[in-house]
């Protein structure tokens, strides 16, 4: 029998192929939620912003940005995760705060993990839900358009441009990634107590983190709305007046918009999302 081909110790190299797999399966195969969603909170109205016409207009740059995004968070959560946890027992102690250690370390890996993969999922996101909108035909078309500011704007307008969103969704995905993720590994770390194994499987995985999706999706919703408002809004604005007319214009329900396709999404999606990449994390654990 030839001996079993090594497994893939390092977690960076886990995290990085996982998050890959994962970050595209779920973006590809839940896209056209994503479309419906945007649209229900696009100011022009769900007709207007295409209605149920063209739901992947603008996949292509999902296509593009999915991997690297969705890498990038896990090789920072995990990497962060593990030197929180390593700092933490070089202390001689088994928790910074009590039962809530693990969970704060959670949290702050997560969000470290979030504010990096933004440097990538904010330019696909502009250029995505601007060819969801219909504000143009596609991604190529939207980041055309964007690029051929430049005689206008200057290189910076258009950096601005492609950035367009920055601040709002950093505030949407840390206190998302808070509820989320924490709740997830408590999820899992409860299944591994009890079961008596040293990992769970992707199906339950998949299973908690469609629970921990629904409910962060569900209390950040407002956050979500206003940043899809910001990016589809054909002048720059300040996020602070933006809410002040959203609630002025249309009352605190507008905040709301989309609520039940967002949650339909993530929840699904966190499904597909952490369950994949449970499944390629163990499987690369494993000798192949």
């Amino acid at each position: 029998m030839e001996p079993p081909t090594p497994k893939i110790e390092s977690p960076f190299t886990r995290a990085l192929l996982a998050g890959a797999l994962a970050g595209t399966t779920v973006d590809l195969s839940l896209y056209p939620i994503d479309t419906l969603k945007t649209r229900l909170q696009s100011s022009t109205g769900f007709y207007q912003s295409g209605g149920f016409r063209g739901i992947y207009a603008g996949v292509g740059s999902a296509v593009i940005g999915s991997a690297p995004g969705a890498a990038l968070f896990f090789v920072s959560y995990e990497s962060i995760k593990s030197l929180l946890k390593r700092a933490r027992e070089a202390q001689g102690k088994k928790k910074w705060m009590g039962d809530w250690s693990e969970p704060i370390e959670h949290m702050a890996a997560a969000s470290a993990g979030e504010v990096a993969a933004c440097a990538i999922r904010v330019p696909t996101e502009v250029v995505k839900q601007r060819a969801q909108a219909k504000q143009q035909q596609s991604s190529l078309a939207t980041l055309r358009f964007i690029l051929g500011q430049r005689k206008d704007i200057g290189v910076v307008g258009v950096w601005r441009e492609m950035y367009r969103g920055w601040s709002i969704t950093i505030l949407r995905e840390v206190p998302f990634t808070i509820v989320q993720f924490p709740l997830w590994e408590g999820l899992k770390d409860w299944r591994r107590r009890k079961t008596g194994k040293d990992a769970v499987t992707a199906r339950e995985s998949g299973v908690f983190g469609s629970v921990a999706g629904a409910i962060a999706a569900g209390v950040t919703t407002p956050l979500d709305v206003l940043k899809t408002r910001l990016m589809l809004a054909r002048e720059r604005e300040r996020a602070g007046m933006l809410l002040v007319s959203i609630l002025r214009e249309s009352g605190p329900r507008a905040l709301f918009a989309g609520m039940g396709p967002r949650v339909l999404w993530i929840s699904v999606g966190g499904a597909v999302f952490l369950g994949s990449y449970q499944w390629a994390y163990n499987a690369m654990a494993e000798p192949r």
